[in-house]
This record gives structure tokens, C-alpha cells and sequence, in this order.
């Protein structure tokens, strides 16, 4: 399969049918390639009890609010997936699937995507490919000696498969607590954070992540001083699992290991504990492997941009990595604002009216 097209977005998850719905909305020629064989997105390998910060309605990507989940205020992750599954149905949203993008090379006045199922070249590119895909493993000294089952969050699904086991949960953001929550009852569980875990306030959520976000934003394109955004909030939403199993004093984090044994972890001062298992809840990366051949990494591993747009190749645009390519772009409510931002950059670029 191969083709040409205006525009080619490189992914199909939130922030590729966000950019989707915008393009067609200007009246571009676009197609959006999935690595995935079924529309969701990285919603669709989550673990179970994964739930969204926000409800349903301030979840939504532009065009179509989610509907609510029956019984729940907070939907889960099956929710999400037959919400976008629905999105990129009812906008007819012309996406291919499975094309895991390999490559991007310039093609003269083009750039050429290549893919294991096929080759298109556009005259602009959104790369909306995220970040579950490149999960982040620490150097952490001994890790690579460790005999026992070590994974990431990528790959957890739920706390029956750990049943009766220690498990050590890594992490003190939202990802490592939720963890930690789901495992507290029925495993031994140790939780190890770098820095004291930093809760938000309890009636925080993702609608008031998002105006934290979009404020900081709003300043520092101003040239005022920097609100510190979500940060300066708190690491960690208390979403009511965790904030059970905090307020009953079943989640105390320890102090980060700072190695591991052939049989569990060691801390500074020589102590140490056996586990079953060590679940990394360490974040993650940009995937961004598909642009190396575009030569525009910057410090970091980021590609330096200004808004969505790469500074030094005008014809891509990167969608939903976090807030350095727009505020909150990486949640659903976030990303339908750089989305149109970069489609309308886009349409300037291409001289569409």
C-alpha cells in the first residue's frame, strides 16, 4: 500500500484522531497510520483498574464530548477505547492499520513515510505516536542480575497475578501510587519513591490539571514568571484508590534501593528485603525513533519545536508528548488545542484556503 497525500499522521490514538478531526475540518488530504490493529490507542493495554482523573466530560477529545460510564464518575479504560473507537468512527477518519511507521526521510519537496505496509509521501507530517511505546528503565546498579519477573508499567495488569507474592512497586508519580493502591491488598507489598510521595489536594482532578497547565503555558508565552503548572501542585492525584489506601495507612513509601540483589533490593545502609518481583513505574520517553533519519533530536532526546512545529523542518509537526508541544497534550482534554494549531499552521504551509 503506499500513497500521497497532503498530510500523513503518524499514529491513531487520542492525538492522532484529534489531529484528524481538525484536518478535515480545513478540507486537507490526510491519512493516519496506526502501528496498532484495533483503534484505542496505548487505552487498550493498560491495566485493569486504570480509571481517568477527570469524568467523562471534561475527558473529551474536539467535536464529541464522552459520553458518561454508567455507575462510574471517573470511566475506565474499556471506556475510553469504545469512546474513540467511536470517535474515529462518526468522523469517518481515514486511518490504516495496522502501519507501524518505520522511517521519515526527506523526499524533496515531500517527506517519505515508510512503513511494513507500504511507503506514502506527504507534503506535511504530524507524528503522533506518544510515549507508552518507549518505556524507561533506570540504571539502577544489579538490576541486570535480578533472577526474579521485573516489568513495567507497561506490562502490569492486575494484582492476582501476584497473589501472596513481595512485590516492589518503583515510582512516586501517578502511575507507581496506582500501582501500589491496586497491590496493597493481597501481596507484600514495599513501595519505593526517590522523594516523599507529594499528594494533590483531594478535590484535585484532571480539570484543574488542565487550567494548571494551560496557565503556566499562558505565562510563559507572555514572558511572565513561570507558575511551575502542574508541578507545583503535587505529583500524585488522589483518585479514590489511592486516597483509600493512603488515608487507612496501607500506602508508605520507602526510601529508593539503591541497588538490587540476585534475590531482591539493598538500601544504602545495607538493608535489605527478598522480592517476588519488581514492578518499574518509572515513566517513559518520546518515540520518537521513526524522525532519527530527519537528524532534529535535540537536548534530552526532544526535537526542539515552537508550538507543534520542529524549528528545523517546517513540515513536521509533534502532537501530544507533553507540554513542551503543547499544554496538557498529552490527556484527552489537552490535545484538541495544538491539534488545531497544527493543522491550521499546516494549511498555512501548504497554501490551502
Amino acid at each position: 500500500m503506499s500513497g500521497q497525500h497532503d498530510v500523513v499522521v503518524i499514529g491513531g490514538g487520542q492525538a492522532g484522531l484529534a489531529a484528524g478531526y481538525h484536518l478535515r475540518r480545513l478540507g486537507l488530504d490526510f491519512v493516519v497510520l496506526d502501528a496498532q490493529a484495533a483503534p484505542g490507542g496505548a487505552w487498550r493495554h493498560t491495566w485493569d483498574s486504570l480509571h481517568l482523573f477527570s469524568p467523562a466530560a471534561y475527558s473529551s477529545l474536539p467535536g464529541r464530548i464522552m459520553p458518561p460510564q454508567p455507575g462510574e464518575t471517573y470511566p475506565d479504560a474499556a471506556h475510553v477505547v469504545a469512546y474513540l473507537t467511536d470517535y474515529e468512527r462518526r468522523y469517518d477518519l481515514p486511518v490504516v492499520r495496522p502501519a507501524r511507521v518505520e522511517a521519515v526521510h526527506r523526499d524533496g519537496g515531500f517527506l517519505r513515510v515508510e512503513s511494513a505496509a507500504g511507503t506514502w509521501r506527504a507534503r506535511a507530517v504530524i507524528s503522533a505516536t506518544g510515549t507508552w511505546w518507549r518505556p524507561f528503565l533506570p540504571a539502577v546498579p544489579g538490576r541486570a542480575g535480578f533472577q526474579s519477573a521485573q516489568l513495567h508499567t507497561v506490562e502490569y495488569r492486575r494484582p492476582a497475578d501476584f497473589a501472596g507474592q513481595r512485590v516492589v512497586v518503583v515510582g512516586g508519580g501517578n502511575s507507581g501510587a496506582q500501582i501500589a493502591a491496586d497491590l496493597v491488598h493481597g501481596t507484600d507489598l514495599i513501595w519505593v519513591t526517590r522523594h516523599p510521595p507529594r499528594y494533590l489536594a483531594d478535590d484535585i482532578d484532571g480539570r484543574a490539571l488542565f487550567d494548571a497547565a494551560t496557565a503556566r503555558r499562558r505565562a510563559l508565552d507572555e514572558g511572565r514568571t513561570d507558575t511551575g503548572g502542574v508541578a507545583s501542585l503535587g505529583d500524585i492525584v488522589a483518585v479514590p484508590p489511592v486516597r483509600e489506601a493512603r488515608d487507612a495507612g496501607l500506602l508508605r513509601a520507602q526510601p529508593m534501593f539503591a541497588r538490587l540483589t540476585p534475590t531482591g533490593v539493598e538500601w544504602a545502609d545495607g538493608t535489605r528485603a527478598d522480592a517476588d518481583a519488581i514492578v518499574w513505574c518509572t515513566g517513559f520517553r518520546p518515540a520518537l525513533s521513526h524522525l532519527a533519519p530527519l537528524g532534529l533530536r535535540g537536548p534530552r532526546g526532544r526535537i526542539p519545536t515552537a508550538g507543534t512545529r520542529a524549528l528545523r523542518e517546517p513540515r513536521l509537526h509533534l502532537l501530544g508528548y507533553g507540554d513542551w508541544t503543547g499544554p496538557a497534550s498529552a490527556t484527552l482534554i489537552g490535545v484538541g488545542r495544538p491539534a488545531r494549531d497544527a493543522a491550521r499552521s499546516i494549511r498555512e504551509l501548504l497554501g490551502t484556503r
